[in-house]
This record gives structure tokens, C-alpha cells and sequence, in this order.
């Protein structure tokens, strides 16, 4: 696997259209999970209009999503998009694991900000929620991995911001 990577995509990259845009290397290898992280919504995103999607470190929680091989040229595209030059999200390495229970070290982003406090996803106040598109794009993601029935259904119960404004998304 020279010159490539290992990518774990929880949010709108689990949607294959949405990770080509920036990231055309890009090769659905896997669905897996990262051990004590939890799915949350921190922090608001202009080009979303709603708060994107982080981990958050939590004993006793997993985060399901996408593991996608790429070429190491888009180290920086995947770094751009995510935000890493503004301080938005960090980069780090983790151990994933598979259904059939292979361990993969991933490249995963997390935002730099970290929340107060734990609220439950369906009960996240409308300043933490995603927008309807935001949510659209991870939930189809979600379908189009074919992540686990039960994972899926927590995804369906979060709501969104109703927010109706333009989107920045390219």
C-alpha cells in the first residue's frame, strides 16, 4: 500500500459523490468502527449551515462509518477540506475495526473544539443539530456503506436545524 492511506469517514465523506469532489483517489475498502469515540455536533459550519459532524472521546461509545483507501497526494486535499489549516479539525491515527474483526490504522479528523457537556443525538438543542443537507449527505452515506441496522436508526433520530439558506458545499 505505498503511496497510499487508510481513511475513516464518519460524516458526509461515508457518501462516495461527496468525497470525489475533493478527494478523486478515493476507493471504498470497508465499513468499521472506532472504539470509545462518540458521534457529536459541536461546531457550526458556515458552508453547511449547521454544526458538522466530530468524535468525541467517550468510554464505552463506538463510532461507525467508511474506510476508504487513498492516494497520498490527497493527503492535503482531504487536510483543505476538512479544515485543518484553520484550526477546524486535527488529523490523527486510529485503530479501526472491521466486521470481520481486522484492525486498520486510519487517518480520522476530529474538531478542535470539544463540547461542554454530553447531550444525547435526538435531544441536541437546534444550535448543535446539522442542517437537513448536512444530514442528508451522512445518512446517505450511511446507507450507501451499509453501515450496521442499529447504528443507521441512531443516525434517523437526530434532527435537523431546519435551516433553508445556500449551501457552500464544492
Amino acid at each position: 500500500m505505498s503511496n497510499k492511506f487508510l481513511y475513516f469517514a464518519y460524516g458526509s465523506n461515508m457518501l462516495t459523490k461527496r468525497i470525489h469532489i475533493n478527494n478523486p483517489t478515493a476507493v471504498r475498502k470497508d465499513i468499521g468502527f472506532l472504539k470509545n469515540f462518540r458521534l457529536d455536533f459541536i461546531t457550526h459550519s458556515k458552508r453547511w449551515g449547521g454544526c458538522s459532524a466530530t468524535i468525541v472521546p467517550t468510554e464505552d461509545y463506538v463510532v461507525w462509518g467508511a474506510v476508504w483507501e487513498l492516494n497520498e497526494c490527497n493527503i492535503c486535499t482531504l487536510d483543505s477540506q476538512e479544515g485543518v489549516a484553520d484550526k477546524l479539525y486535527f488529523p490523527l491515527m486510529v485503530d479501526i475495526e472491521t466486521l470481520t474483526g481486522k484492525i486498520l490504522k486510519c487517518r480520522v479528523y476530529q474538531q478542535c473544539n470539544n463540547p461542554n457537556e454530553h447531550i444525547k443525538l435526538h435531544l441536541l438543542p437546534k444550535h448543535r443539530r446539522p442542517s437537513p443537507l448536512y444530514l442528508e449527505t451522512i445518512l446517505n452515506g450511511a446507507y450507501e456503506s451499509q453501515l450496521p441496522c442499529d447504528y443507521i436508526k441512531v443516525l434517523e433520530k437526530i434532527l435537523h436545524n431546519e435551516y433553508t439558506g445556500e449551501y457552500d458545499i464544492g
